[in-house]
């Protein structure tokens, strides 16, 4: 059986369990208090929004260590959930669960999925369960639909990048309700978070499992401050986006759940709209090693002879970053043990 094969039956069995879920959470929901430091939605109908998941990962935007193959850059699927204020799939600088620690190691969604229902089940803070499909490259689109109610109106989501220890991107509650309506347009720049459960520095780092296990943090061009950080770049003061979520308020349809496609050629890339980041050039230095001890001074007896050294590339530099230096060395010196 092909990986394509296998990956369709894994998303045809992640959807069934998806639907279940949904079915589950959708019925008999009861009211539920509101906490009162949160402002209440008065929206008096439900609300459908097009959601697009757009991938920016670029080995122009990121050049360092870029995944080009075993496997190349690309995204999971995107698991996201609606619900109300109470409730957190994930939150910066808080203990990533066991759901989310799987999903963001190994791109498994069935203990994420088991939490977010029994969530709905046990406080009645979660509507609902939507998924788009994975999108097969750094860069391209990926879209689906999403439904909301007022005592339900925040939206969460998360998609891991692949490869990576536990990195991920996503979004922690936004609220889509302001009063007593629906916001028309939703646009939210991504970057990328640490899950604090492995401690892998690369894209293609081993498992290491982190012991304690870390709060979820986000990463940024200079922290983790290890050079060899994959998203290490200490010529930027920030980042730029990995990835973009846009939410546009639809008109409502009886169609809620958008159905999981294989991924293809065909959301490799967006259509209609260029993806901004195509003019983004990161620029990355080049890094050389230490340099090696002074060899032998060569020379005659009596005459000033000379010592050579060198270093090597590291990594070579990209988009006007710094180019390499010298890597060979040479100095006079005075020969030893001559007769």
């Amino acid at each position: 059986m092909d990986t394509w094969t296998c990956f369709s039956s894994e998303i045809k069995a992640f959807y069934r369990l998806m639907v279940v879920t949904l079915v589950t959470l959708g019925h008999g929901v009861q009211p539920m208090p509101v906490p009162t430091d949160v402002p209440m939605c008065t929206a008096s109908e439900p609300a459908q929004y097009s959601l697009t998941f757009t991938g920016k990962w670029s080995p122009a935007a990121f050049p360092k260590q870029y995944p080009v193959y075993r496997p190349p850059a690309q995204w999971s699927n995107l698991v996201g959930v609606t619900h109300s204020s109470d409730y957190h799939m994930w939150q910066r600088n808080s203990f990533a669960s066991n759901g989310v620690r799987e999903f963001t190691e190994k791109g498994e969604a069935w203990t994420l999925m088991k939490e977010v229902e029994q969530a709905g089940e046990e406080i009645q803070s979660v509507y609902g369960i939507f998924t788009a499909p994975a999108v097969v490259g750094g860069t391209g689109q990926s879209n689906t639909v999403v439904e909301v109610f007022a005592r339900h109106s925040y939206l969460s989501l998360i998609v891991r990048l692949v490869p990576s220890p536990d990195w991920f991107v996503g979004v922690d509650s936004i609220d889509l309700c302001e009063g007593d309506h629906w916001k028309d347009n939703v646009s939210l720049e991504l970057f990328p978070y640490d899950a604090g459960t492995d401690s892998g520095f690369t894209f293609s780092s081993p498992n290491f499992e982190t012991m304690p296990q870390d709060k979820i943090t986000q990463i940024t061009s200079s922290f983790p401050s290890h050079p060899a950080n994959s998203f290490y770049y200490p010529r930027l003061k920030h980042l730029p986006p990995i990835a973009k979520v846009t939410l546009t308020k639809t008109k409502k349809t009886n169609q809620i759940i958008s159905l999981l496609v294989e991924p293809t050629q065909s959301n490799l890339l967006p259509t209609g709209n260029e993806i901004e980041d195509n003019l983004i050039k990161t620029p990355l230095d080049c890094e050389v090693s230490a340099w090696s001890p002074w060899g032998l001074c060569k020379g005659n007896c009596g005459d000033t002879g000379l010592q050579h050294r060198t270093r090597y590339v590291l990594m070579q530099h990209a988009n006007s970053g710094a180019p390499c230096p010298l890597l060979e060395e040479d100095r006079r010196c005075i020969p030893d043990n001559c007769l």
